[in-house]
């Protein structure tokens, strides 16, 4: 497993399967936004905090490749990476079942800022972000 920024471990609920007793597809997306979400906290960014300064982060393109399915019960390792194009800041996230740290799900997730209603950079966000970054 490469390094990640962030990781976060999980469990696979019953009812997130589906009739293949799979996880379905849907609960991908699910995974990588908590993440994305603890991640952000344990960065000191409060989306209560950013709407009060009229800052709306919003996801502006998801792309998952989902590589071996998780199943009821699998314990999970939901990681991800983080880098800045422009106005986007790009999520790069994979999922690992944790018994063989196979990969399970491989995601890209573009979000955006909209500053006072105007889609923009944000230097709040950048200031606490960037410790994240890779090295250049």
């Amino acid at each position: 497993m490469k390094e990640y920024a962030y990781q976060l471990k999980m469990k696979v609920r019953d009812y997130e399967c589906d009739l293949e007793g799979i996880v379905n597809n849907a609960n991908y997306q699910h995974y990588m936004e908590h993440t994305r979400h603890e991640f952000l906290l344990e960065a000191g960014i409060s989306f209560a905090e950013m709407l009060e300064q009229d800052i709306v982060s919003v996801v502006a393109r998801i792309t998952i490749d989902y590589k071996t399915p998780l199943r009821s019960r699998d314990e999970f390792v939901s990681c991800l990476n983080i880098t800045q194009e422009g106005v986007r800041y790009v999520f790069h996230q994979d999922i690992y079942r944790a018994s063989d740290m196979k990969l399970a799900a491989k995601g890209k997730v573009d979000v955006v800022c909209l500053v006072k209603g105007k889609l923009s950079r944000c230097p709040e966000l950048e200031e606490k972000l960037k410790a994240y970054y890779p090295e250049v």
